[in-house]
């Protein structure tokens, strides 16, 4: 039995939006039928991406902002019947290497901002009685550890664990929270840190299907965790990772 996707009459915020793996994601809700409401700093992008889409709001924003200010951004937008936290930064370093800066910047925002936005999301989910899903964009890194990543897969772990505790208080309202584990994700931007063929080789032999990610591979595992195909399903670590994580 084949499963298809319709997101009729719902509104998604997904942040971290105007490139890369966010960018892929509005354009699927968009053409599933869901309002989409695109967050990201870069406004030229955003808009060239609502062009495309009629039903794509564009919300230039940083994640990185206080609570107030990211309050004031969604407050006219709001509520919301999902959520997508993908924002994110990734700086390789090592655990003898790692800088304050870095590591600041990654906890900003790969754990911060996804606090705070579904703290601000889930709120009024829960005001309008709106059963809803959040998926946060984990990645194969907080289930297993990789060389010169002590920031990165740290904060990915941090949010893994966000997921369980917003899982965990959030159920009682009928708000699921799940996070997606994806490996390396092959998109038109190419490989980025792993552009290197010898280290990509490297990457793809741990992995037991010998593959990287499609984007469809890991938006499909988004649009499964928002949809009513997995209404018993909250507080998971959804690997999208070739079987990396499963050794």
């Amino acid at each position: 039995m084949s499963c298809s996707f319709n997101f009729s009459d719902k509104k998604v915020l997904v942040t971290g939006a105007s490139q890369g793996l966010g960018y892929e994601i509005c354009k699927s809700l968009s053409n599933l039928n869901a309002k989409v409401f695109a967050l990201a700093r870069n406004r030229e992008k955003l808009e060239a991406l609502a062009k495309e889409h009629t039903n794509i709001v564009p919300i230039v924003g940083d994640v990185t902002e206080t609570k107030e200010e990211l309050e004031k951004i969604l407050a006219e937008h709001q509520p919301f019947d999902f959520l997508i936290n993908n924002a994110a930064i990734a700086h390789m370093e090592s655990a003898l290497e790692a800088t304050v800066k870095n590591l600041d910047e990654m906890y900003q925002v790969n754990v911060r901002g996804p606090i705070i936005i579904a703290e601000i999301v889930a709120k009024e989910m829960i005001a309008h009685e709106i059963k809803g899903s959040i998926v946060n964009v984990s990645s194969q890194s907080g289930l297993r550890p990789l060389h010169d990543r002590i920031g990165y897969s740290s904060s990915k772990a941090a949010l893994d664990m966000v997921t369980r505790v917003q899982a965990r208080e959030w159920g009682i309202h009928g708000i699921r929270v799940n996070s997606v584990n994806p490996t390396v994700i092959i998109l038109e931007q190419g490989l980025g840190v792993w552009s290197d063929s010898d280290k990509a080789k490297w990457m793809r032999d741990q992995l037991p299907l010998k593959k990287f990610a499609a984007g469809k591979d890991v938006i499909n595992a988004i649009l499964f965790l928002l949809s009513d195909a997995s209404a018993l399903t909250t507080g998971l670590a959804f690997p999208v990772d070739g079987g990396y994580s499963s050794q």
